[in-house]
């Protein structure tokens, strides 16, 4: 078997998708704070996930995996000494100093490169026939960090597992809520495709022994997938859930943007679906509404979005305003979203002026 060697920019969801291909014996280095890579690097990373069958949850210490990992700052790393590059920041923190400079040698590596982030990379857009990518510039915190890139060499992943770094512990430890797969889109690239697929195979063979002897399948497997068009299904989660828990003064749980009125949430998703199909996806692309409602029965905390902007943040990633754009290309509009996308622009105002 080839073991490839991957960087990581982004270390909390990033050290999720890093367990998974350690486990698979593969080498990860991911780019972080001083401080967390100080900790990467003295401890290693721990997650921990739920696992049907099984009471609490399991945790996977990476010290005792096969691969091998390393944590560094922006500087410590030369993106053409790696197989794949995945990006796990979030779309904001692209243009801060170090971090940008270093997309940018991604860019220029021309090193096959997968986000795993909710906003998709402008130059992502540009592989989705028939939209304008340059019309949603101004959705994007900073879209010239995204200028350097060959739409060729990036592709996008769902990232569908729902995890947070527990407030009590250190920053190296991660705790699975929702343990659903990545879901990749093939690059344009047979030969870049073929990566993707070997750690989806890597990672599906792998069984992991929780400390009594046992061998058991974990979740939260990686899918590549042909369509350029699945990674978008995240959208219409995003849009009925995650953006909806911004209120006027408050923010609620994902559970309670869905639930608590449930054909107002339906609505909005499956605007939102067929929008995606619109541009050219295939209903199968898309995941139907009732599994997501189901799965958003578990999530009782608001989004990291929502959290983010309650914390003060003076930017956080629009993918509300960005699904907003590209509806108006198709001539398409939703009161539900232009509520939405104002309540965020509020709070970012005030967190603005604040700043």
């Amino acid at each position: 078997m080839r073991t490839y060697k991957i960087l990581i920019l982004g270390a909390s969801y990033g050290s999720l998708l890093a367990t998974k291909l350690l486990l698979a014996g593969h080498t990860v280095k991911m780019i972080c704070l001083p401080a967390e890579a100080e900790l990467f690097n003295a401890e290693g990373a721990i997650v921990r996930m739920p696992v049907r069958g099984r009471e609490g949850l399991v945790e996977i210490s990476s010290r005792k995996l096969p691969g091998k990992l390393s944590a560094g700052g922006p500087d410590s790393a030369d993106p053409a000494d790696y197989d794949l590059i995945v990006l796990a920041m979030q779309e904001p923190q692209y243009r801060s100093p170090g971090v940008r400079e270093l997309l940018d040698r991604v860019a220029k590596s021309r090193v096959p490169c997968m986000s795993i982030m909710n906003m998709p990379p402008l130059p992502y857009l540009k592989r989705i026939p028939g939209l304008d990518a340059n019309a949603c510039r101004d959705c994007y915190t900073d879209a010239s960090v995204w200028d350097s890139f060959d739409p060729k060499t990036l592709t996008l992943c769902s990232p569908d597992p729902q995890a947070f770094r527990p407030p009590e512990e250190k920053v190296n430890v991660l705790q699975v809520r929702l343990p659903t797969n990545f879901k990749s889109a093939r690059f344009d690239s047979d030969t870049h495709t073929a990566i993707l697929r070997q750690l989806e195979a890597d990672i599906e063979a792998v069984r992991f022994d929780p400390g009594d002897g046992s061998r058991i399948e974990l979740p939260v497997k990686l899918k590549v997938h042909d369509s350029v068009f699945v990674p978008l299904a995240k959208w219409a989660m995003l849009i009925a859930g995650n953006y909806r828990c911004v209120q006027k003064d408050a923010m609620r749980p994902i559970k309670d943007a869905v639930h608590s009125d449930i054909a107002a949430s339906r609505s909005v998703y499956e605007w939102v679906v067929r929008l995606c199909v619109s541009l050219g996806a295939s209903e199968k692309d898309m995941v139907p509404f009732e599994k997501y409602a189901n799965a958003a029965l578990s999530l009782g905390s608001p989004s990291s979005a929502a959290r983010a902007l309650a914390a003060g943040a003076p930017n956080i990633e629009r993918v509300d305003r960005l699904v907003k754009t590209i509806a108006a290309q198709k001539g398409m509009q939703l009161d539900v979203v232009d509520q939405t996308v104002s309540l965020v622009d509020g709070w970012l105002e005030k967190n603005r002026k604040k700043a």
